[in-house]
């Protein structure tokens, strides 16, 4: 798939930009700071309706506005279609496609797919569990767009179920209370359930591709690997019937303990990915060159997970050749072969290998940011 134009209006710094893109590659070239990383964070959204830096919304909308639109005409297979999603500071945010409003704006998942690597991806490797959840959970939500509801009532469910906890303030609840607690209790199992369902089954996916990228990003010289890390679920533990089990033993196992900490201390929002070089801990002991070897890795996996459910993603570079070295520049070129869409960002044109070069938009002369 690829997208043919952006138009940002009130979206961090852009007060009113509008970019168009070619198919094969695009290079966006701007000094630091102009705006670049927005541009592409903004098409990004439109496939996931997540920034990939931010875990909220508010930060997308420029100072002393209402909202933020980003509007946006794409195609696949043949077909286009014309997206708008205005971001807002209060309320729900809405979307329309081909100019008529969906009732949500999640409605719209599955339209786009996108694929980004960019330096923040290092906290894949060197960051807490919570980045590795996300990558597993964006990828579910782009393989399977009705992931996103469930993600959303499970995130629910725990924030009730704490809210619960901690009113029982570190005493036993009685019983009409400890009834209440039983009940979402099962609202969290189900939903736990099917969390965790989606995970492993796209882990399943992910995990040879990884294996695959990991071996061509250092030359077959440093193997990589990733497993499921849970405290509560067996790894082999891959159907409904056993998750149920292993999740209500852990329940019943951490009563106590989650009432006197007020929280929910079991479940798919507590675990991790775990990363493996040459079958060791990657975090930690991984140097800063085969820390982005692994993220590539990691990212260059989804990208051809996509590409094998449909047709390619768009993928997305945002200025990360300024930070490879030559031999992982070259291997991460020939990786790119024959892709629809590439867009790139980079402060100096320089910097994108000769094989990547393409359409060059400078980011100055689309950005139109008069009050």
């Amino acid at each position: 798939m690829h997208i043919s134009s952006l138009a940002l209006t009130n979206y961090r710094n852009h007060r009113n930009s509008h970019i168009s893109f070619d198919a094969g590659n695009n290079v966006i070239v701007g000094r630091n700071g102009l705006g670049k990383t927005n541009v592409v964070e903004a098409v990004y959204y439109c496939a996931t309706l997540e920034s990939h830096r931010v875990p909220t919304d508010s930060p997308l909308i420029e100072n002393s506005f209402s909202h933020a639109t980003i509007r946006a005409d794409v195609g696949k297979h043949q077909r286009r279609a014309n997206l708008e999603i205005n971001i807002k500071q209060t309320g729900s945010n809405t979307a329309a496609l081909n100019g008529v409003a969906v009732s949500r704006t999640r409605d719209i998942l599955g339209l786009v797919k996108s694929v980004i690597f960019s330096p923040e991806d290092l906290d894949l490797v060197k960051g807490e569990p919570s980045f590795r959840r996300s990558y597993l959970d964006d990828f579910c939500v782009q393989l399977r767009p009705a992931f996103a509801g469930i993600r959303l009532d499970y995130e629910k469910v725990v924030r009730q179920r704490n809210s619960l906890l901690k009113s029982f303030g570190r005493r036993n609840p009685p019983g009409p209370a400890l009834t209440t607690l039983e009940a979402w209790d099962e609202q969290l199992i189900d939903y736990a359930v099917q969390v965790m369902t989606s995970r492993l089954e796209a882990l399943e996916v992910l995990s040879p591709l990884i294996k695959e990228h990991g071996e061509m990003m250092s030359g077959g010289a440093e193997p990589v690997s990733v497993t499921y890390g849970s405290k509560w679920c067996d790894e082999l533990g891959e159907t409904g019937s056993d998750l149920r089990q292993q999740l209500e033993l852990a329940i019943a196992n951490l009563r106590s303990s989650e009432i006197d900490r007020g929280m929910t201390l079991v479940g798919p929002h507590r675990d991790d990915l775990l990363v493996h070089l040459n079958q060791g801990p990657a975090k930690g002991y991984a140097s800063h060159g085969q820390s982005w070897s692994i993220a590539l890795a990691l990212k260059l996996a989804v990208f051809s997970a996509l590409r094998q459910f449909d047709d390619d993603p768009i993928l997305i570079l945002d200025d990360v050749f300024a930070e490879l070295d030559t031999h992982r520049r070259s291997r991460l070129e020939s990786a790119l072969d024959q892709i629809e869409q590439t867009i790139i960002t980079v402060a100096d044109a320089d910097d994108v290998p000769v094989g990547l070069q393409g359409n060059y938009i400078e980011l100055s002369n689309v950005m139109n940011n008069a009050g």
